[in-house]
């Protein structure tokens, strides 16, 4: 009598295949998505004039008494460089970074602008109530397409934009001390003293 040999039967997996199939993919996508540091990522916006943008103001935020403007790609081309941070209230990397933005927004000479990035304009208000405003202007991106434009990963994103209005500086994710001091500070403020 011959033995029969059969193939193997997949139908033992029934269940778990579809699981299984999942996990890998998952597994897939999580490595697509942390391999490498997003703050590398290259812009092909540096040295490029920023995008064309008029972004109005967060209604009702104020400061010392006055509302805090909102503005455009021609105030950023002023004469001065100005530090332009992407966030929104529902970023929990916002609010870790947001100690260091308060801190920047007192040292004297610096440009400190936010785009408030597809939020709730009640919700964006009370997070700058909550945390402090350390923006002398906030425009509202509530359909995002500015921070399209600019080529926004993912918020926070920080940029420095020359006086003459071409962005020289792209940082992804939260800011960090280093960053500030390394990358951001020299672009903001160059030093009159030579380099030794």
């Amino acid at each position: 009598m011959t033995q029969v040999t059969r193939a193997p039967s997949f139908r033992r997996f029934g269940p778990a295949l579809p699981l299984l199939i999942f996990a890998v993919l998952a597994g897939l996508f999580w490595y697509a998505l942390h391999a490498g540091d997003p703050s590398l990522l290259p812009s092909p916006l540096i040295g490029k004039k920023v995008p064309e943008f008029t972004l109005p103001p967060i209604d009702g935020l104020s400061a010392d008494g006055k509302e805090v403007q909102g503005f455009s790609s021609s105030d950023l081309a002023q004469g001065e460089p100005t530090m332009v941070n992407v966030f929104a209230s529902w970023c929990v990397e916002c609010q870790v970074e947001h100690p260091l933005l308060l801190a920047l927004s007192q040292e004297p000479g610096i440009r400190l602008y936010g785009i408030d990035y597809k939020d709730d304009i009640a919700s964006a208000r009370r997070f700058l109530g909550r945390y402090g405003n350390p923006y002398s202007r906030v425009g509202a991106d509530a359909s995002g397409r500015v921070a399209i434009d600019f080529g926004v990963y993912g918020v926070p994103e920080t940029y420095v934009v020359t006086g003459d209005g071409k962005i020289a500086y792209r940082h992804v994710g939260p800011l960090t001390e280093d960053a500030i001091k390394d990358k951001i500070l020299p672009l903001l403020k160059p030093s009159s003293t030579p380099q030794g």
